[in-house]
């Protein structure tokens, strides 16, 4: 699934909150453009991103609670208000039905937000587990222990759950694949310059492993074991470059007996069983060689080093819904040390990303009908008919590309599914049940429940109704293996999408989004995919080459830019996103121009035309910024180029952003001769 932007983070909008939720003094309000923010010091062909952004970045600094601030933060500070009232007003009312809607958010709400419950049982919600993890003395015992802590729901050694047939988009088979480190990439265990980092998590473990009850030496010792336990399972793991750039890695068919005899000491036909899904004749084993080493793991890794890793990440897992002392840590780490954020989020937000992850569409389901006008999604239905157009014209026009592969990329356009504000039909929660007395107890519930529910769809019909985000997320998304497009009702905000804005600031906002979008279903990855949404080649030898060409100048365009002294955008692994970027900012320019029709007269706002507005809101919509450890982290592991080489990148190639701003050769927003890049 291929979003705008990444961080379930972003997975996660104007009104004042319940009472008793403490909150900003007023409803924070949506970033648009506006025209006198733009800096008159720094020229448009210079650089794009601080003509729009600059005044706004150096007056808005990053809030304490966050690592990354800008247009997308601010509409999710806005969703989140929203969901608080709702939340805040059901949990209010009282008992309900026990799997209602009302029901499940009432009590995510009541008990997220009992500190004082929370810190009174301390440790105790999980003593049960814990005692169970101290008794494994074998392998076998704890081949046993992962089988019967997976059927609950809580697997972190392993990914496991259903998907579609990379061969056959219309039926979900399971996939397994690699899990279980604490830092965010492989690469972190053994890259040089990020050796701090491995110090600082050795002591957030050993913490977290004293917070639970080991004393403090032991648990220091025990830190150092677990350390190099996650090491050994990084030397098996893939990086999040070769994940995000080769998605055949992920599909690897098998059949469970030849599965076994990779990992006798964890039989997968055994491990289907316990879970209670029918032994399937053949399965995506994605990633063998790591499961083979947690095979030999269980045979020849010190039991008790194994009970520390158990021990260590069921607590580090469990530690945001435990007590004050254990969220603390767990910020400590993974959000102040890791990413360079100064202040935990206050617990209505904490609380809320909860609910988010655990029953978001619960909570959707109320927050569209306070949040999402129809009119929207009829406008956002036009923009989509209108980008469609556009795009398919462009494909038809490209000299680059032979009549036979164009054929091929017509027919997967002609099977795009767009999805707009919410989904259609509701997902039935009424097996979940929650109560008043315990957070950790329905957190628990949730994920059980979530997990359950996905493996009943393995061997069984995708169900193309289904949404990969709620409604209150502010991203988009393609999948690949449905070839749909998604627009959640959170994103349909400014400086994204406005009915009242003139039509410049909607194309360059929210149509790019939809551009953007549509052309993942032709980056490298999603160009492997068919009209179907199966993984197959539908190029000729001679374009695929041509194709690899013009992404391999994309690539070079991207590693050269600078991000912080010493560390630059690494163009490989953003290569994706940058293509449906450049594609997708191409697309909705040109469906403006459909729109306007051949005698449109330029209304000149603010003393700008269409175009500049057009190519300014596109900057608009990349105004953010990031602490320098949170720049260091994504530059590592996100799919995304930091937001300031997204707000250039793309115009820098298009001959009409230089039309528009009487840009001249040579300028840095000009990119002429070999150096322009068009590929759709």
């Amino acid at each position: 699934m291929k979003s705008l932007l990444l961080s379930p983070l972003s997975l996660a909008l104007g009104l004042a909150l319940a009472a008793g939720v403490s909150s900003p003094a007023s409803a924070i309000e949506p970033i648009r453009f506006d025209a006198g923010q733009l800096d008159g010091d720094i020229a448009a062909c210079d650089d794009l991103n601080r003509f729009v952004n600059d005044k706004w970045l150096k007056a808005n600094p990053i809030p304490g609670d966050r690592v990354t601030w800008g247009s997308f933060e601010v509409i999710g500070e806005r969703s989140l208000q929203v969901q608080a009232e709702i939340a805040a007003a059901i949990a209010k009312k009282g008992d309900a039905t026990t799997g209602s809607i009302d029901r499940i958010v009432g009590d995510f709400w009541a008990t997220g937000m009992d500190e004082a419950r929370a810190n009174a049982l301390g440790i105790e919600p999980l003593e049960a587990d814990l005692a169970a993890i101290d008794a494994l003395d074998s392998g076998a015992e704890i081949a046993d222990w992962l089988r019967a802590n997976y059927a609950r729901g809580r697997g972190f050694l392993f990914g496991f759950g259903p998907s579609a047939d990379f061969k056959d988009s219309s039926m979900q088979i399971a996939y397994v694949a690699q899990a279980g480190l604490g830092l965010p990439d492989r690469d972190y265990y053994f890259d040089e310059d990020k050796a701090a980092q491995r110090e600082a998590y050795v002591k957030h473990i050993a913490k977290v492993l004293e917070l639970s009850g080991v004393p403090a030496a032991e648990a220091a010792s025990q830190a150092t074991d677990v350390m190099a336990f996650e090491t050994r399972l990084a030397k098996v793991s893939k990086s999040s470059e070769e994940l995000s750039r080769d998605v055949s890695l992920f599909y690897n068919p098998i059949t469970p007996a030849e599965a076994d005899k990779l990992t006798p000491n964890f039989p997968w036909t055994t491990f289907f069983q316990s879970q209670g899904v029918a032994v399937p004749a053949m399965f995506s084993f994605a990633i063998p060689q790591f499961h083979q080493e947690v095979s030999t793991m269980l045979q020849d890794e010190d039991p008790a080093h194994w009970r520390a890793y158990l021990r260590f990440q069921t607590v580090d897992n469990a530690s945001p819904f435990l007590s004050d002392a254990f969220a603390t840590e767990n910020f400590n780490f993974y959000s102040k040390t890791l990413r360079g954020q100064k202040e935990q989020l206050p617990r209505w937000k904490r609380t809320l990303n909860t609910l988010n992850g655990m029953a978001g569409e619960a909570l959707g389901q109320a927050y569209v009908k306070q949040a999402f006008p129809p009119e929207s999604k009829a406008r956002m239905e036009e923009l989509v008919g209108n980008l469609s157009a556009a795009l398919k014209t462009r494909i038809e026009n490209l000299e680059w590309m032979s009549p036979a592969t164009k054929k091929k990329a017509l027919e997967k356009w002609a099977s795009f599914t767009p999805k707009i504000g919410y989904p259609d039909k509701w997902r039935d929660w009424s097996g979940l049940k929650t109560s008043r007395e315990s957070y950790v107890d329905n957190v628990a519930a949730a994920i059980e429940y979530n997990y359950k529910w996905n493996l009943a769809k393995i061997g069984k019909p995708v169900d193309r109704t289904e949404w990969g985000m709620t409604p209150q997320t502010v991203n988009a998304y393609y999948n690949p293996q449905q070839n749909e497009i998604v627009f959640p009702a959170a994103i349909l905000q400014p400086p994204f999408f406005d009915p009242k804005a003139d039509d410049a600031l909607n194309y360059g906002g929210i149509g790019a989004v939809i551009g953007h979008e549509m052309i993942h279903g032709y980056d490298d990855q999603g160009s492997r995919f068919g009209p179907t949404g199966n993984f197959e080649n539908w190029w000729t030898d001679e374009d695929k080459k041509g194709f690899e060409e013009l992404t391999a100048k994309l690539v070079a365009q991207f590693d050269d830019y600078e991000a912080a002294p010493g560390a630059k955008v690494n163009g490989t692994l953003t290569l994706g996103e940058n293509i449906a970027d450049l594609g997708g900012l191409a697309v909705a320019h040109d469906a403006m121009k459909r729109a306007q029709g051949p005698d449109f007269k330029d209304p000149m706002i603010d003393g700008y035309t269409q175009d500049q507005r057009f190519f300014m809101n596109w900057g608009t919509v990349w105004r953010r910024h990031f602490t320098p450890e949170e720049l260091q982290v994504r530059l590592k592991t996100d799919s995304h180029a930091p937001a300031n080489f997204r707000a250039i990148g793309a115009p820098s190639n298009m001959g009409a952003f230089a039309q528009a701003f009487a840009c001249k050769p040579g300028q840095p927003m000009v990119r002429g001769g070999d150096k322009q890049i068009l590929i759709w």
